[in-house]
C-alpha cells in the first residue's frame, strides 16, 4: 500500500526531508544529527543570521573600546600612589565588621583581629573602579581542634582599620 506524499511547505521541513546522515569518526555507528548545510545568501534565513565578517567588526570595535591605551589620569595615579604604601602592612580592625563567608566560623566578628593588607582594588588597569571596600586584607584564625590556622580574606574600607606595623 502506498500513501500519497506532498512536497514540504516550510524551510525546516525541506531540511529535514533532505538531511543526510554521516558516520561518526570515533565509532562505527551513524550520527543522528543532520549534516550542516550552508544557506544561499538570497534566502530569508541567511539574511536573519549575522554574517561572520559583521561579528569580526564587532569584536574589533570591542577591543578598541576596552583596550584603547588611554593612560591613567593624574588623580587616579595619585590615589593608587597613596594606597601603595599600605599594601604589605600589618593592620588591626577597629570598626565592628561581621563576615559570614568563613565556613569554619560563620558570623565572625573582625573587630580587634590583625591581618595583612594584600591588595588595593580601587584601581584596575589604570582606571578607577567602584570598589566600596577597596583594601583586601588576609587574616589567620586559630580554631580549637585544628593544627593549621584558617586563612581567609576580607575587603575593608580605609576607616575600618589602623596600621600597626610591617608584615
Amino acid at each position: 500500500m502506498q500513501f500519497a506524499t506532498r512536497p514540504p511547505t516550510s524551510p525546516m521541513a525541506t531540511t529535514a526531508a533532505t538531511a543526510t546522515f554521516v558516520a561518526s569518526p570515533s565509532t562505527s555507528s551513524f550520527s543522528l544529527l543532520p549534516r550542516r548545510r550552508f544557506l544561499p545568501p538570497s534566502s530569508p534565513a541567511a539574511r536573519r543570521c549575522a554574517p561572520p565578517r559583521c561579528r569580526a567588526r564587532l569584536r574589533i570595535a570591542r577591543q578598541v573600546a576596552v583596550g584603547s591605551g588611554v593612560s591613567a589620569s593624574p588623580d587616579v595615579a595619585a590615589e593608587e600612589a597613596a594606597a601603595a604604601p599600605k599594601v604589605g602592612k600589618r593592620v588591626r580592625v577597629t570598626a565592628p565588621v561581621c563576615v559570614h563567608h568563613v565556613s569554619k566560623a560563620p558570623g565572625l566578628e573582625l573587630r580587634g583581629m590583625e591581618g595583612v593588607v594584600k591588595q588595593y582594588v580601587g584601581v584596575w588597569k589604570g582606571k578607577r573602579i567602584t570598589a566600596n571596600l577597596p583594601f583586601k586584607v588576609e587574616f589567620e584564625l586559630k580554631l580549637d581542634g585544628q593544627d593549621k590556622p584558617v586563612r581567609f580574606f576580607a575587603h575593608l574600607r580605609e576607616e575600618e582599620f589602623e596600621i600597626i606595623g610591617d608584615k
